[in-house]
């Protein structure tokens, strides 16, 4: 993927996040402490799949993407370059890449990489069913 496809993500994440914010009153039909949840044990399960020396393309990693991918469809549903964007966030972002640092020191790299995996060869980018039922 080249910078230009990079920028393109880049723009399309903050497009639609901004169009997102200002549709849902900065999103205030989240429920953030469910989400922070949510994504903690995703994380400590992507963290483990990292450690037992998974690869981001594993079905069981892009599993894990998939319920990341859902988790962020709670806020609104990114396109493919808008989801790819966000994880060129959590690498630029020095908060963000401290969150994610928190977990293991490669969570941000190997996310990354499943994130653009998933974004290439998902066939569908919709939440999975039932998923905003949890939301």
């Amino acid at each position: 993927m080249g910078n230009s496809y990079e920028d393109e993500c880049r723009r399309a994440l903050a497009e639609e996040q901004a169009r997102s914010l200002a549709e849902t009153n900065d999103w205030e039909h989240v429920d953030r402490e469910r989400v922070h949840q949510d994504w903690d044990v995703l994380y400590r399960e992507v963290t483990a799949s990292l450690d037992g020396g998974s690869l981001p393309g594993d079905e069981q990693v892009q599993a894990l993407v998939r319920r990341h991918f859902d988790i962020i469809c709670r806020f609104y549903v990114p396109s493919r370059e808008a989801y790819v964007g966000m994880s060129l966030f959590y690498a630029e972002d020095e908060a963000m890449r401290a969150f994610h640092d928190s977990y293991h020191p490669r969570l941000v790299e190997f996310l990354g990489a499943a994130i653009k995996v998933f974004a290439e060869q998902g066939s569908g980018f919709a939440p999975s069913a039932g998923a905003e039922a949890s939301a």
